[in-house]
């Protein structure tokens, strides 16, 4: 059977408050490279991704085609556009993005820049769940009871762990269902959008699969997780230079 056409859109954008640092965390170095070079080698290697639509802070676009995108021999990112104030005015004009493309994706990925261990398992897994289903998200099963709580942080619900997922990306969905879902969204006055899941469930009435990821698909959020990623970027070299 044809695997059919799949985008990435990588949100690079985000300004990373609380990193703490005076760059933004996706572009600070691990191992002499930035943190969006190993998110973008990811797609560029897979054999899923056809091509990448780089969405990155406003005014950033050149020094990023040139100090990254070209530099590194990234071939698959087709357009490298500005982002927007929120994570979904991003995704969003990353959407709007793939209108530029010769051929249209039947699939769309939408993926943090800051995941930099994406791979090619995930990736896989993920494409065939957005076969069968239509919409899917990667994330792993909680490995923490879970407390929901009022607004004084009181308890008030323990919800079975085995129910409780954290979410992580990529999120896959058919292109024109998630175009949809944002179009609708924007019409709106979107409130507490926190992932491209809520929006198509939101918007399009739509149940979205969730598959396994990775535990080591982390967000590198804070200055913790460099640590962490360090750890997980010196295991992965040590297993593929044996």
């Amino acid at each position: 059977m044809d695997k059919k056409k799949c985008t990435a859109i990588v949100l690079s954008a985000g300004q990373g408050k609380r990193m703490g640092s005076a760059i933004q965390k996706q572009y600070i170095e691990l191992s002499g490279k930035p943190i969006i070079f190993y998110t973008l080698d990811a797609f560029q290697k897979s054999a899923i991704i056809d091509d990448i639509v780089l969405v990155v802070g406003e005014g950033q676009e050149n020094w990023v085609r040139d100090e990254i995108v070209e530099k590194y021999q990234l071939t698959k990112v087709r357009s490298i556009i500005p982002g927007g104030k929120e994570r979904y005015d991003s995704v969003w004009a990353g959407l709007r993005g793939l209108h530029a493309l010769k051929e249209q994706p039947e699939y769309v990925f939408i993926h943090d820049g800051a995941r930099m261990f994406v791979d090619e398992q995930i990736l896989t897994r993920g494409y065939e769940n957005v076969e069968k289903f239509g919409a899917c998200v990667a994330g792993m099963p909680s490995k923490d009871t879970v407390k929901l709580v009022d607004e004084d942080q009181f308890a008030v619900n323990t919800p079975p762990r085995k129910l409780i997922w954290a979410v992580q990306t990529p999120q896959i969905f058919k292109a024109d269902l998630i175009e949809n879902a944002y179009a609708r969204l924007m019409e709106e006055v979107p409130d507490n959008i926190t992932d491209d899941a809520m929006v198509v469930e939101q918007m399009m009435k739509v149940p979205v699969k969730l598959y396994e990821g990775s535990y080591e698909n982390i967000k590198i959020t804070t200055p913790e997780d460099l640590e962490i990623a360090k750890v997980f970027l010196a295991k992965r070299k040590e297993k593929y230079h044996k």
